[in-house]
């Protein structure tokens, strides 16, 4: 049965969400394919700096193979396509979703919102992570990175789907767990919701425009009440 809460009357018509620590909790197979790709080109001490490459879930892969390996952008890129080696058949499925998620997003659906995805991953891995966690189904569109890192940043992400689905971006609330998220959704002057269970710290996502952060998926609901 339909929420009685009028679509008509609703402040946002769309809801766009981060994937990986907003949706599900990626830190395995990334941090797992960052390792094998940084040692296959030359990273000393991996091991010891392996704890550190929890930072670098979120932002695109190619800025942080740049910083770990140096400046050199055809290197960086190659690294990328090296991580993809892995993570496309192994790395993608060390993956779990996060508690509350099916419950919140099934709850959303039927209050009558439209979902989106508005991830720095490549779309194609967007889809299969949905596919696999069965929440493809909640979602009216899909939307991420291009796999040639056209497409890649947050922002241009965020525009992406704007253009793809013809929202105001007045009309959407984006949620996500890192600063790129807020940030990104600024560019538009969409709000946004933090969430704390991710990669973010409430220090980084308190320094950046957010209308609530939030400890658990589920109360992103009384949010949209308030």
């Amino acid at each position: 049965m339909k929420d009685s809460k009028d679509v008509r009357y609703m402040k946002y018509k769309a809801i766009f969400f981060d994937l990986d620590g907003t949706l599900t909790n990626p830190e395995e197979g990334i941090v797992n394919s960052i390792r094998f790709a940084a040692e296959f080109y030359g990273l000393k001490n991996v091991n010891e700096l392996k704890p550190g490459f929890r930072k670098y879930i979120g932002p695109p892969l190619l800025d942080t193979f740049i910083e770990l390996l140096g400046p050199d952008v055809q290197q960086a890129e190659a690294a990328v396509a090296k991580y993809r080696e892995r993570f496309a058949p192994i790395g993608i499925y060390e993956n779990e979703i996060y508690p509350g998620v099916v419950e919140t997003l099934a709850k959303l659906k039927e209050k009558g919102y439209v979902l989106c995805t508005a991830s720095s991953k490549p779309e194609k891995f967007v889809d299969t992570i949905l596919e696999h966690f069965d929440i493809k189904k909640y979602f009216d569109y899909v939307g991420g990175a291009t796999m040639d890192g056209h497409i890649s940043k947050k922002e241009d992400v965020i525009d992406y789907v704007l253009k793809q689905t013809g929202f105001a971006p007045s009309q959407v609330l984006m949620v996500g767990d890192r600063m790129f998220d807020l940030t990104g959704a600024a560019e538009f002057g969409m709000d946004a919701v933090g969430v704390l269970y991710g990669f973010g710290s409430r220090e980084e996502l308190s320094a950046h425009p957010n209308i609530a952060l939030i400890d658990d998926i589920r109360e992103l609901i009384k949010v949209l009440e308030n």
